[in-house]
């Protein structure tokens, strides 16, 4: 069989990778952000398409349960962020923010953002991933310093900085992994196709894999986002363009958190191994309490939800970390439910900035009088994402809570108020920015409120009643995280 054969996988990625082809020599600029959106609403038929027509593992490739979820949550967001993004570029384009070279740079570098995504969740072999990752990083990076700003190039550089570090480190673990694979299966391309590692897992050298995973965690770590390798995530999200931000907390920190996630099933089936679950409930037990103290220190508005997916992220390493079919579940839809509210909200913080002229909070006040529709869906998102009822995260928290008190009280007692102190400074946060006297620019804006409103519908009905087909699959997904 072909590495990449004609099946939903082939056209999922051909269909990014051509989209950047064609936006990048697109003369017409007008047209693109069309081209990007039609590009990315393809990618998202064809991602829905592997629910029906899974093909068969390869040796490059794979669709199973687990990246399944991954890639139909990937492409959703990305078509919905395209979307946005159209009227959002425009904006930056008409108020001389961008270029027209800029603005189909910016396209181009959006579809292979979206390649490199999915070729790292569709991928069989390990260092194939980890190409995959490193090329979502570098076109993420070029994209955070399109401003060409003081203060967006150094962002730039910081997270290409911080982010070669981390995936120099996740390269070093994941070249351990080959090397504990040679003895069992012999030099090549086998060594490293992670379906073979899993069936062999338990053959594996313990020693070489404990090493192995220490790097893994602390290089791809630092893509999730987790304390104390979090330092590029608040810069990035506040001087990139807001798109840009609801990519990186919608989706790549999950792209990272499913590359852990692989070698931590890998790790879960050598009995001789480190149980990994104490490494990532620590970190992201320590991400969770750290952020939502920062969240209280935060003046700018893209830099507090920065924050907030630090938290976030902080969560679920530590539902994952507790494991167990429960705690797997309960991590497997906060991280759905963080996705879609995230990026919704910086879809209308995005507009909110426009629309002020700043992403000062101290010069945002009363959206609800100024901008009533913008104002309510910032409201809506905050509460969603606050952990409130009846959103999806409130669910989503509870079961973590519930899941954990049942095994080790004391670290839900301290998942608990972690989430408080969450919950408070974002209320705080949130009085000022929607409520009271108006303050600056009074003027509309004309924003987009479908990839909105879709995102807080979506969320919405999954804290009210999840389709009993979905249950079924991430309890499944669960059971195979162990």
């Amino acid at each position: 069989m072909s590495p990449l054969p004609l099946n939903p996988i082939g056209a999922l990625l051909l269909t990014s990778l051509l989209g950047a082809a064609v936006l990048a020599l697109m003369p017409n600029y007008r047209w693109s952000a069309r081209v990007n959106v039609a590009a990315s609403g393809l990618a998202c038929l064809w991602a829905l398409a592997l629910f029906h027509a899974r093909p068969p593992a390869t040796t490059l490739f794979i669709a199973d349960d687990l990246n399944t979820i991954f890639i139909a949550l990937n492409t959703l967001v990305g078509f919905t962020t395209s979307i946005f993004s159209a009227s959002y570029i425009e904006h930056e384009l008409e108020t001389g923010r961008l270029t027209p070279g800029y603005l189909r740079f910016y396209h181009a570098m959006f579809q292979l953002m979206m390649f490199g995504m999915n070729l790292a969740l569709t991928a069989n072999n390990i260092g194939l991933m980890w190409v995959a990752v490193e090329l979502a990083t570098l076109t993420t990076v070029m994209m955070v310093g399109i401003y060409r700003s003081h203060a967006a190039l150094e962002a730039a550089w910081k997270y290409f900085i911080l982010g070669s570090v981390g995936i120099g480190l996740a390269l070093f673990g994941t070249i351990l992994v080959y090397l504990a694979a040679v003895t069992v299966l012999g030099e090549g391309m086998r060594s490293m196709e992670w379906t073979n590692l899993l069936h062999h897992a338990s053959e594996l050298d313990p020693s070489l894999l404990d090493v192995a995973f220490i790097f893994l965690l602390l290089g791809y770590g630092t893509k999730v986002g987790l304390a104390p390798m979090h330092a590029w995530l608040p810069d990035a999200h506040a001087e990139g363009p807001t798109p840009v931000s609801a990519v990186l907390s919608g989706l790549l920190l999950n792209v990272a958190l499913y590359a852990l996630l692989r070698f931590k099933m890998i790790m879960s089936a050598n009995p001789g191994a480190i149980s990994v679950g104490p490494l990532m409930i620590v970190l992201g037990l320590g991400s969770l309490i750290f952020a939502s103290l920062m969240l209280y220190r935060r003046g700018d508005i893209k830099r507090l939800f920065a924050y907030s997916s630090i938290e976030h992220m902080g969560i679920i390493a530590f539902a994952f970390g507790m494991g167990g079919p429960l705690g797997n579940f309960a991590g497997l839809m906060q991280m759905v439910m963080h996705s879609l509210t995230k990026s919704a909200i910086f879809f209308a913080v995005g507009h909110i900035a426009q629309a002020k002229g700043t992403q000062r909070i101290s010069e945002i006040r009363g959206l609800t009088t100024s901008h009533p529709l913008l104002g309510w869906t910032l409201v809506a998102g905050v509460v969603a994402i606050a952990g409130l009822p009846p959103f999806g995260i409130f669910m989503s928290e509870f079961l973590v809570l519930t899941s954990t008190f049942a095994r080790a009280p004391a670290l839900a007692v301290l998942a608990a108020i972690g989430l408080l102190l969450a919950l408070g400074a974002l209320l705080l946060r949130l009085g000022s920015l929607a409520f009271g006297a108006p303050t600056g620019s009074m003027a509309p804006v004309r924003a987009t409120y479908l990839p909105i409103f879709a995102h807080l519908a979506l969320v919405l009905i999954g804290g009210i009643y999840i389709p009993a087909a979905m249950v079924a699959w991430f309890q499944n997904v669960a059971v195979l995280l162990k």
